[in-house]
Protein backbone atom coordinates (compact mmCIF):
# COMPACT_ATOMS: atom_id res chain seq x y z
CA UNK A 1 0.00 0.00 0.00
CA UNK A 2 1.83 3.43 -1.22
CA UNK A 3 1.67 5.89 1.22
CA UNK A 4 -0.69 8.44 -0.61
CA UNK A 5 -3.22 5.77 -0.55
CA UNK A 6 -2.94 5.08 3.13
CA UNK A 7 -3.16 8.47 4.36
CA UNK A 8 -6.08 9.09 1.73
CA UNK A 9 -8.08 6.10 3.60
CA UNK A 10 -7.28 7.05 7.01
CA UNK A 11 -8.72 10.57 6.10
CA UNK A 12 -11.86 9.02 4.48
CA UNK A 13 -11.96 6.41 7.63
CA UNK A 14 -11.93 9.62 10.02
CA UNK A 15 -14.53 11.59 8.20
CA UNK A 16 -17.07 8.61 8.48
CA UNK A 17 -16.58 7.99 11.66
CA UNK A 18 -16.98 11.98 13.10
CA UNK A 19 -20.01 12.32 15.47
CA UNK A 20 -20.84 16.01 16.07
CA UNK A 21 -20.18 17.06 19.69
CA UNK A 22 -21.96 19.91 22.01
CA UNK A 23 -19.16 21.49 23.56
CA UNK A 24 -19.01 24.24 26.14
CA UNK A 25 -16.34 26.37 25.92
CA UNK A 26 -15.58 29.00 28.56
CA UNK A 27 -13.50 32.49 27.75
CA UNK A 28 -14.71 31.94 24.14
CA UNK A 29 -15.06 35.62 22.93
CA UNK A 30 -11.11 36.33 22.17
CA UNK A 31 -7.61 34.54 22.20
CA UNK A 32 -7.63 31.19 23.10
CA UNK A 33 -10.90 30.65 23.57
CA UNK A 34 -12.32 32.51 20.16
CA UNK A 35 -9.64 30.40 18.71
CA UNK A 36 -11.12 27.00 20.11
CA UNK A 37 -14.45 27.92 19.26
CA UNK A 38 -13.25 28.56 15.69
CA UNK A 39 -12.16 25.45 15.09
CA UNK A 40 -14.49 22.86 16.79
CA UNK A 41 -17.23 24.87 14.54
CA UNK A 42 -15.13 24.21 11.90
CA UNK A 43 -15.17 20.82 12.17
CA UNK A 44 -18.84 20.13 12.72
CA UNK A 45 -19.10 20.53 16.43
CA UNK A 46 -22.27 22.38 18.75
CA UNK A 47 -20.47 25.33 20.90
CA UNK A 48 -21.45 26.40 23.26
CA UNK A 49 -19.57 29.56 24.30
CA UNK A 50 -20.01 31.01 28.00
CA UNK A 51 -18.13 34.69 28.17
CA UNK A 52 -18.89 38.28 29.69
CA UNK A 53 -19.41 39.41 26.21
CA UNK A 54 -19.25 38.47 22.58
CA UNK A 55 -17.90 41.98 21.41
CA UNK A 56 -14.87 39.94 19.42
CA UNK A 57 -16.54 37.30 18.52
CA UNK A 58 -20.00 36.92 17.04
CA UNK A 59 -22.76 34.79 17.79
CA UNK A 60 -24.51 34.69 14.47
CA UNK A 61 -22.97 31.03 13.83
CA UNK A 62 -26.44 28.48 13.50
CA UNK A 63 -24.12 25.92 15.74
CA UNK A 64 -23.10 28.66 18.19
CA UNK A 65 -24.92 29.61 20.95
CA UNK A 66 -23.62 32.25 23.15
CA UNK A 67 -24.11 32.59 27.32
CA UNK A 68 -23.14 35.99 28.57
CA UNK A 69 -21.97 34.51 32.06
CA UNK A 70 -19.39 36.55 34.24
CA UNK A 71 -17.34 33.63 36.29
CA UNK A 72 -15.85 36.02 38.57
CA UNK A 73 -19.13 37.01 40.39
CA UNK A 74 -19.35 33.75 42.44
CA UNK A 75 -21.92 34.28 44.54
CA UNK A 76 -24.85 34.13 41.73
CA UNK A 77 -22.45 31.84 39.54
CA UNK A 78 -23.78 27.86 40.96
CA UNK A 79 -27.49 29.09 40.12
CA UNK A 80 -26.47 30.05 36.79
CA UNK A 81 -24.41 27.27 35.81
CA UNK A 82 -26.90 24.88 36.76
CA UNK A 83 -29.24 26.16 35.35
CA UNK A 84 -27.09 26.14 32.00
CA UNK A 85 -26.55 22.15 32.66
CA UNK A 86 -30.02 21.28 32.78
CA UNK A 87 -31.20 23.14 29.91
CA UNK A 88 -28.29 21.20 27.80
CA UNK A 89 -28.06 17.75 29.03
CA UNK A 90 -26.14 16.88 25.85
CA UNK A 91 -23.08 18.53 26.22
CA UNK A 92 -20.34 16.29 26.13
CA UNK A 93 -17.05 18.13 26.73
CA UNK A 94 -15.92 21.30 28.48
CA UNK A 95 -13.24 23.33 27.41
CA UNK A 96 -12.19 25.37 30.81
CA UNK A 97 -10.61 28.17 29.22
CA UNK A 98 -11.75 31.60 30.88
CA UNK A 99 -8.82 33.00 32.97
CA UNK A 100 -6.68 36.58 33.48
CA UNK A 101 -3.19 37.70 34.38
CA UNK A 102 -2.02 39.46 38.00
CA UNK A 103 1.25 39.59 38.10
CA UNK A 104 3.76 41.73 40.85
CA UNK A 105 5.64 41.11 44.37
CA UNK A 106 2.90 39.60 46.78
CA UNK A 107 2.78 43.08 48.93
CA UNK A 108 1.65 44.70 45.89
CA UNK A 109 -1.33 42.89 45.45
CA UNK A 110 -4.37 43.61 47.75
CA UNK A 111 -6.63 41.07 49.49
CA UNK A 112 -9.56 41.81 46.63
CA UNK A 113 -7.23 41.27 44.08
CA UNK A 114 -6.10 38.13 45.44
CA UNK A 115 -9.26 36.50 45.79
CA UNK A 116 -10.55 37.89 42.59
CA UNK A 117 -7.88 36.02 40.83
CA UNK A 118 -8.28 32.94 42.48
CA UNK A 119 -11.65 33.36 41.64
CA UNK A 120 -11.50 33.27 38.44
CA UNK A 121 -9.09 31.28 37.79
CA UNK A 122 -10.02 28.13 39.57
CA UNK A 123 -12.79 28.33 41.55
CA UNK A 124 -15.15 29.24 38.59
CA UNK A 125 -13.53 26.04 37.15
CA UNK A 126 -14.59 24.15 40.33
CA UNK A 127 -18.10 25.36 40.10
CA UNK A 128 -18.62 24.82 36.35
CA UNK A 129 -17.38 21.02 36.20
CA UNK A 130 -19.42 20.34 39.54
CA UNK A 131 -22.38 21.35 37.62
CA UNK A 132 -22.19 19.32 34.35
CA UNK A 133 -19.81 16.27 35.98
CA UNK A 134 -23.01 14.28 37.15
CA UNK A 135 -24.63 14.51 33.93
CA UNK A 136 -21.30 13.08 32.19
CA UNK A 137 -21.22 10.44 34.85
CA UNK A 138 -24.65 9.15 33.97
CA UNK A 139 -23.20 8.97 30.16
CA UNK A 140 -20.23 7.41 31.10
CA UNK A 141 -18.20 9.43 28.57
CA UNK A 142 -17.38 12.83 28.49
CA UNK A 143 -14.18 15.50 28.25
CA UNK A 144 -12.84 17.77 30.58
CA UNK A 145 -9.90 19.73 29.03
CA UNK A 146 -8.52 22.47 31.28
CA UNK A 147 -6.19 25.14 29.75
CA UNK A 148 -3.77 25.78 32.10
CA UNK A 149 -0.68 27.85 31.77
CA UNK A 150 3.27 27.01 31.86
CA UNK A 151 3.20 28.78 35.45
CA UNK A 152 1.09 25.74 36.74
CA UNK A 153 4.70 23.74 35.97
CA UNK A 154 6.88 26.46 37.59
CA UNK A 155 6.61 29.35 39.96
CA UNK A 156 8.46 32.46 38.73
CA UNK A 157 9.09 35.63 40.25
CA UNK A 158 6.17 38.35 40.10
CA UNK A 159 3.85 36.02 39.49
CA UNK A 160 2.65 34.67 43.14
CA UNK A 161 -0.68 34.51 43.22
CA UNK A 162 -1.31 34.15 39.24
CA UNK A 163 0.88 30.78 39.53
CA UNK A 164 -0.76 29.59 43.04
CA UNK A 165 -3.96 29.79 40.82
CA UNK A 166 -3.00 27.55 37.71
CA UNK A 167 -1.19 25.06 40.43
CA UNK A 168 -4.66 24.77 41.91
CA UNK A 169 -6.27 24.29 38.72
CA UNK A 170 -3.66 21.74 37.21
CA UNK A 171 -3.86 19.65 40.55
CA UNK A 172 -7.35 19.87 40.40
CA UNK A 173 -7.54 18.45 37.32
CA UNK A 174 -5.41 15.80 38.18
CA UNK A 175 -7.78 14.59 41.17
CA UNK A 176 -10.68 14.84 38.76
CA UNK A 177 -8.62 12.50 36.19
CA UNK A 178 -8.30 9.66 39.17
CA UNK A 179 -12.20 10.75 40.45
CA UNK A 180 -13.54 10.44 36.85
CA UNK A 181 -11.97 7.55 35.23
CA UNK A 182 -14.33 4.72 36.32
CA UNK A 183 -17.12 6.82 34.81
CA UNK A 184 -15.60 6.95 31.83
CA UNK A 185 -15.10 10.71 31.34
CA UNK A 186 -11.34 12.17 30.38
CA UNK A 187 -9.37 14.52 32.43
CA UNK A 188 -6.77 16.70 30.24
CA UNK A 189 -4.56 19.70 30.94
CA UNK A 190 -2.95 21.89 28.26
CA UNK A 191 -0.40 24.11 29.62
CA UNK A 192 0.03 26.72 26.85
CA UNK A 193 3.16 29.26 27.07
CA UNK A 194 3.33 32.59 26.06
CA UNK A 195 0.54 33.11 23.45
CA UNK A 196 -0.15 36.09 21.14
CA UNK A 197 -3.03 36.78 22.56
CA UNK A 198 -4.75 39.90 24.60
CA UNK A 199 -3.82 38.49 27.64
CA UNK A 200 -1.20 40.57 27.95
CA UNK A 201 -3.16 43.66 26.84
CA UNK A 202 -2.35 46.12 30.12
CA UNK A 203 0.50 44.08 31.24
CA UNK A 204 3.65 45.43 31.27
CA UNK A 205 5.48 42.64 29.25
CA UNK A 206 4.50 40.30 26.64
CA UNK A 207 5.94 37.77 24.39
CA UNK A 208 9.21 38.34 21.98
CA UNK A 209 8.52 39.77 18.31
CA UNK A 210 9.39 37.35 16.55
CA UNK A 211 7.19 34.08 15.62
CA UNK A 212 9.54 31.79 17.36
CA UNK A 213 8.90 33.74 20.87
CA UNK A 214 5.46 32.56 21.04
CA UNK A 215 2.72 30.27 20.07
CA UNK A 216 -0.73 31.32 18.34
CA UNK A 217 -3.82 30.49 20.00
CA UNK A 218 -4.62 27.90 17.03
CA UNK A 219 -2.30 26.46 18.44
CA UNK A 220 -3.68 25.45 21.28
CA UNK A 221 -7.28 24.87 19.78
CA UNK A 222 -5.19 22.51 17.84
CA UNK A 223 -4.16 20.45 20.64
CA UNK A 224 -8.04 20.39 21.93
CA UNK A 225 -9.03 18.98 18.56
CA UNK A 226 -6.41 16.22 19.16
CA UNK A 227 -7.38 15.39 22.45
CA UNK A 228 -11.55 15.27 21.59
CA UNK A 229 -10.88 12.86 18.67
CA UNK A 230 -8.65 9.88 20.25
CA UNK A 231 -10.45 7.15 20.89
CA UNK A 232 -12.09 6.72 23.69
CA UNK A 233 -9.68 4.64 25.81
CA UNK A 234 -7.22 6.99 25.60
CA UNK A 235 -6.64 10.19 27.72
CA UNK A 236 -4.20 12.84 27.08
CA UNK A 237 -3.05 13.69 30.96
CA UNK A 238 -0.89 16.61 30.07
CA UNK A 239 -0.19 18.49 26.51
CA UNK A 240 3.02 21.31 27.42
CA UNK A 241 3.28 23.65 24.66
CA UNK A 242 6.06 25.82 24.24
CA UNK A 243 7.32 28.43 21.78
CA UNK A 244 10.66 27.46 20.15
CA UNK A 245 12.49 30.30 22.05
CA UNK A 246 11.44 31.99 24.83
CA UNK A 247 12.26 35.47 24.49
CA UNK A 248 9.70 38.16 27.24
CA UNK A 249 10.05 41.71 26.63
CA UNK A 250 9.18 45.01 28.29
CA UNK A 251 6.61 46.80 27.27
CA UNK A 252 6.30 50.30 28.27
CA UNK A 253 2.97 52.15 30.09
CA UNK A 254 2.09 54.53 26.62
CA UNK A 255 2.15 51.01 24.94
CA UNK A 256 -0.64 48.70 27.03
CA UNK A 257 -3.78 48.13 25.48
Amino acid sequence: MSFVFFVVKLFFRSERNFMSKTILVTGASSGIGRAICERLLAEGHQVLGVARDFKKLPSSHPRFQAFFIDLSALPALPERLQAVAEAHPQVEAIVFNAGRGLFGSLEQLSPAQIRSLIDLNFTSHALLARAFLPALKKRGEGDLIFIGSEAALRGRRMGSIYCASKFALRGFAQALREECAASGVRVAVINPGMAQTPFYDGLDFAPGPEPANYLEPADVAQAVSLILAARPGTVFDEINLSPLKRVVRARSPEKKA
